[in-house]
């Protein structure tokens, strides 16, 4: 089984925040693959994983990086595959890290999520993968009927909430 999803991370302390992303792509039985690789610890190695990236097969890179948050704009500098930032909440709330991805030049783009939005990374993926690929654009739709499910039963369930002036 080769990857279509590589998931980038500065450091293993983005694991926690990144495990939303490889769940979800684990559940939607999407091939993927996690590697921890740092802009400016590890420049020779990012850019030797992004210029190989398309011949190995990926088709979406989801790079995860806090602070100066340099990685996914390195990243895409070095690949015309799609780049998915998510910044770490790290200093100043990750508004710092946010910007940081935003901000990419003219012609080298990053789709950026929130803060800490790793399972909105993977969905963002699996979307562009549906694109070319009956069997994964089910096993989304499949996915997203059953957020709508969940949100019906909790209206259900806050139907049976009583309070003496809940007019509903």
């Amino acid at each position: 089984m080769k990857p279509l999803v590589s998931i980038i991370m500065g450091s293993t302390s983005d694991l926690p925040v990144m495990e939303k992303a490889c769940q979800l792509l684990n559940d939607l039985q999407v091939p993927f693959e996690v590697n921890a690789l740092s802009a400016h610890r590890t420049p020779e190695a990012v850019e030797e994983f992004a210029c190989g990236a398309t011949e190995r097969g990926l088709k979406v890179i989801i790079a995860a990086a806090g602070m100066a948050a340099a990685l996914p704009g390195v990243i895409a500098a070095s690949t015309t595959l799609p780049v998915i930032g998510v910044p770490i909440k790290g200093m100043l709330d990750g508004l710092d890290a946010m910007l940081s991805i935003i901000q990419m030049p003219p012609g080298i783009p990053v789709a950026t999520v929130g803060v800490n939005a790793a399972q909105n990374a993977a969905i963002l993926a699996v979307e562009m993968l549906a694109l070319t690929d009956e069997a994964i654009a089910q096993r989304l739709a499949d996915y997203k009927s059953g957020l709508k499910a969940k949100i019906e039963k909790a209206n259900k369930d806050l139907a049976e909430v009583k309070y003496q002036f809940k007019t509903n």
